[in-house]
């Protein structure tokens, strides 16, 4: 029995017995202060049922490691978000719906379109003619080389005149439209009148040569329709309107 006793252990007897006493020991303290680290739970087995109910915080998430795999379809929320912190660059555009502003702001851009088709047809219509408190204006501007022949130049109120370039001399005729017989027609400074201004009787109504002149037209329709022209008779000023050896008429038309 001495003799046993007097045996010393091995080493490797000794580290063993450390060890187990080391392990026993981690254990046991764990247990005994209710502490419990890596050391005492094996990889891969602490499951969501151990963990209690909105404990996980932030600093128990390592930075940059929660992932859009970790996240529920369609469960962030504007609440979620920082202020003015999504960019372009974060959002889709091709997926963008149209704002209510944007579709009110194509309505009214669709309104002045039908409003400015309804104003171009208009105009068409009156051929550049404007309505001033309730009388109808429309611009004359006509300019040819010499020898044109006659070009329909008004067609207003009652009242049709065509303008030719003959001879250097600006020459205008006029007619009564479609069921105006009877009607009358003055120019002053032009010289020319007619009291019985009947369609088709193609009268003159303006006569320069050699000279320009300025003056009045005015037309009484049988129908009761009055025109008067304010107007600039151009003859051979070379020029017009970019032709040569020229004639010109313009002025403004007005009816009512």
């Amino acid at each position: 029995m001495k003799s046993i006793l007097r045996r010393r252990p091995t080493p490797a007897l000794v580290i063993s017995v450390i060890a187990l006493f080391v392990s026993l020991s981690g254990v046991s303290y764990g247990v005994a202060t209710g502490f419990i680290d890596s050391r005492e739970i094996k990889d891969n087995e602490v499951r969501s049922r151990d963990v209690r109910n909105n404990t996980v915080r932030t600093l128990d998430l390592r930075n940059n490691e929660v992932r859009g795999i970790d996240i529920r379809n369609s469960t962030v929320q504007s609440r979620d978000v920082a202020l003015n912190t999504l960019t372009g660059d974060d959002i889709n555009e091709a997926r963008l719906g149209k704002v209510p502003s944007a579709a009110e702001a194509d309505s009214a851009a669709s309104a002045t379109s039908a409003q400015n088709a309804t104003n171009a047809t208009n105009a068409t219509n009156a051929t550049n003619a404007t309505n001033v408190g309730g009388v109808k204006m429309q611009r004359i501007s006509y300019a040819a080389e010499n020898g044109t022949g006659f070009t329909p130049i008004l067609d207003f109120g009652g009242l049709q005149l065509s303008a030719a370039c003959q001879g250097g001399d600006i020459l205008v005729i006029g007619n009564p439209g479609p069921g105006l017989d009877n009607s009358q027609i003055v120019s002053d400074s032009f010289a020319a009148s007619n009291l019985d201004f009947d369609t088709g009787s193609n009268s003159t109504v303006v006569g320069v040569t050699d000279t320009s002149e300025a003056g009045t037209i005015a037309f009484e329709g049988s129908n009761g329709s009055i025109v008067t022209i304010q107007a600039l008779a151009l003859e051979e000023p070379n020029g017009v309107n970019g032709t040569s050896n020229d004639c010109g008429f313009f002025g403004i038309a007005q009816a009512g």
